[in-house]
């Protein structure tokens, strides 16, 4: 192992650069290639992500395969899920010059497309990604909902993303992406990314996000339902609860009634809620 994690640190600013004029790459915005760079971050965000030796990762957009190679010295298994086929082409050929590509499987898709059937019969029990920006809220409750195998999950996001990922209620960037992720799993900000690790470089900063999967609350709300309660909330951010939610409820009279049946001030806003609060409200529907 010791000798495997040594080539792990082979894959630098230098080989990321020379592979990337191999396949005559040009990093694009509307995939949100940023590739980590950096050897230290990259070992940072696995020892974060506490994996174990059993342990079966899936990886979304792993690039040029900086995480990829440290994911591999420590997992079971790597299934990493890319959507450019030149990149999920060369990514088998780069692991296997250092000796572990039976621990690999690449699968060129779109991540907001992929399920259980689409993973060649491998059950990922975590997820650790350096999450494209423009996407990753909806990849990681896309995943979450998809794969109920997943137990915990350390995602690279943009760093005001994972504050919305992580707020608890309250909080000025409390909003969808946090209750929704709230319903699957126990959210926390697990530190922050600086820019200059990234190649190219971000016009932001980033952040790790760590989530423990628990159960959803026990309800007799499906979770359209009480999803369909958390969107129309927080549609007006401005309004109360009572008008934010008349459209849902059929008028703003039958939003109270539902609001007050579940226990909930009418002149509340979204924000001030948590989960089991939508929870109430999804299943007090007149």
């Amino acid at each position: 192992m010791r000798e495997t994690k040594e080539m792990m640190r082979l894959l630098g600013p230098a080989e990321i650069r020379i592979l990337a004029n191999k396949l005559d790459l040009r990093p694009t915005k509307k995939l949100g290639q940023n590739f980590v760079i950096d050897g230290g971050t990259v070992r940072r965000i696995v020892r974060v992500a506490d994996l174990s030796p059993d342990d079966v990762v899936i990886e979304v957009g792993p690039g040029l395969g900086s995480l990829t190679l440290e994911l591999l010295a420590s997992a079971a298994h790597v299934v990493a899920v890319e959507i450019d086929p030149v990149l999920a082409h060369q990514l088998p050929i780069t692991v296997t010059d250092r000796g572990v590509s039976e621990q690999l499987t690449v699968i060129n898709a779109d991540a907001m497309r992929i399920s259980e059937t689409d993973l060649l019969g491998f059950t990922p029990s975590a997820l650790v990604a350096n999450l494209p920006y423009n996407v990753a809220v909806p990849v990681v409750l896309h995943l979450l909902e998809a794969l109920p195998s997943l137990r915990k999950g350390l995602v690279m996001v943009q760093s005001e993303v994972a504050d919305r990922l992580a707020a608890g209620p309250g909080s000025k960037v409390y909003g969808v992406p946090s209750v929704k992720a709230a319903w699957y799993a126990d959210v926390r900000r697990a530190g922050p990314v600086g820019r200059s690790v990234f190649w190219p470089a971000p016009n932001v900063d980033s952040g790790l996000v760590s989530l423990v999967r628990r159960d959803p609350p026990a309800t007799t709300a499906s979770r359209e339902e009480v999803f369909a309660v958390i969107d129309a909330a927080f549609a007006q951010r401005r309004k109360t609860l009572r008008a934010a939610l008349a459209s849902w409820a059929g008028s703003p009279a039958q939003a109270e009634t539902a609001l007050r049946a579940a226990g909930v001030d009418p002149s509340a806003r979204g924000e001030q809620l948590d989960i089991h609060a939508f929870v109430r409200i999804a299943e007090s529907r007149p």
